[in-house]
């Protein structure tokens, strides 16, 4: 045992004391502080929808009610209404309002009713207009009041260019349903602020209740914190198992495996070297996990984590390990060259990108077939039942026994 452990620190400092590892080990949050600081330094936040709406108006209202609406500016109710339709959740109704400009500086250019409308469609390549080109509206003639006979309401059709922007289009949508649906109320003799107060309901925040506390409900926490431990335990293994595979080739290559054989067994190198490899991956694993509980702590929602989530984090990388690294370490053994490990990596590497394509699955029914029978596979269990212990339903106690169990014997 002593002489294992003599390997396992012989890997770890050669490892460590490196600067190609702190390189690496603090490439990855420079990279993302540095992302997040352009995206705010360099993002669009003065964006202004603008430019000159050509419309074909057959009603010979809608032109003159967006007019009145782009002067007065979105009806937040139906802003969230519309939100709510394309399928944007919003919670603070006047915050998502903040995010888009109500007030958007466009030019509406009334043409003929009987306008050709391919040959309008040339609106928007035309470089004259004041403003700049931005889309070609056609109303429907029962847009307003459905045709006689129907109960069926028209709308509008709208030609962009190419390279419209997503947020001028939306804004245009918006300016469009409201002047719209102001001339369908007035037609049917009501009132639209009356209907807005009827059918409007303030967006609650929701609590979620435990046994010790009741708390606001965080939006994503569910999604994101299975995924955040799952990327932890494939870091962790994939960073110590890559480097066994490559030190095994190094040292055979270069005949230094001879040197040590001669001072120790093969399965005392073997497992010097897992063990020098799995120190390594956790530091590394640990700086990130720190890092991840710094950031719950600055928001305030430290207390949303279940430490035990840590526990099974570390017991299920113990046994993640042990089985994934001595495939990669077999796999380096049974090769003399770093190319010749591909054919043979390609097994272990669909083993390791399963719970990436069940993660969604898993994550969002734990107590599945599918999740029951994952979390028994070694060893894809280890992130299988990392994944249902961090979700929403974790499952039962005996059940995450018996996975460790199952993982045990696999090592």
């Amino acid at each position: 045992m002593k002489k294992v452990l003599w390997i396992a620190l012989r890997e770890f400092i050669a490892t460590v004391c490196t600067k190609a590892f702190l390189l690496g080990l603090l490439f990855l949050p420079v990279m993302i502080v540095v992302v997040v600081f352009v995206i705010g330094a360099f993002s669009d936040d003065d964006f202004r929808a603008s430019g000159t709406i050509a419309i074909v108006d057959p009603t010979g209202q809608v032109t003159a009610e967006a007019r009145q609406v782009l002067a007065s500016g979105s009806q937040l109710a139906d802003l969230a209404a519309a939100a709510s339709e394309i399928g944007v959740e919003v919670d603070d109704v006047e915050q998502f309002a903040g995010m888009l400009d109500l007030a958007p500086d466009f030019t509406l250019m009334q043409l003929p009713r009987d306008a050709d409308i391919e040959a309008e469609k040339a609106f928007l390549f035309r470089d004259d207009i004041a403003g700049g080109r931005l889309a070609l509206v056609v109303i429907d003639a029962d847009a307003i009041e459905p045709a006689e006979g129907s109960a069926e309401f028209g709308s509008y059709e709208l030609y962009v260019g190419p390279n419209t922007d997503e947020r001028e289009i939306g804004a245009i949508r918006f300016m469009l349903r409201d002047a719209i649906i102001n001339l369908r109320v007035e037609a049917q003799g009501f009132e639209r602020g009356l209907l807005e107060r009827l059918t409007s309901i303030e967006n609650v925040r929701s609590i979620t209740v435990t046994e010790d506390v009741e708390r606001a409900t965080v939006g994503g926490l569910n999604f994101i914190l299975p995924m955040a431990f799952m990327f932890l335990l494939f870091m962790g293994i994939m960073g110590g198992g890559q480097g066994l595979m490559t030190s095994t080739i190094e040292e055979k290559s270069s005949r230094v495996v001879e040197v040590l054989l001669s001072a120790v067994s093969p399965m005392q190198l073997m497992a010097g070297k897992l063990i020098g490899y799995m120190s390594v991956s956790l530091v590394g694993m640990a700086i990130y996990l720190i890092a991840g509980l710094v950031a719950l702590a600055s928001f305030s929602l430290f207390g949303l984590l279940d430490p035990m989530l840590i526990v099974y984090l570390f017991i299920f990388f113990f046994i993640a390990f042990f089985v994934v690294g001595s495939l990669m370490m077999a796999v380096g053994a049974a090769v003399n060259e770093l190319r010749e490990t591909q054919s043979l990596m390609m097994p272990v590497t669909i083993v390791l990108m399963l719970p990436w394509f069940l993660w969604m699955p898993i994550s969002r029914d734990p107590n599945s077939t599918l999740s029951l029978i994952v979390s028994f596979v070694p060893p894809l269990n280890t992130f299988g039942m990392l994944l249902r212990l961090s979700s929403t339903e974790p499952p039962p106690a005996w059940q995450v026994w018996a996975s460790i169990g199952v993982g045990i014997l696999s090592v």
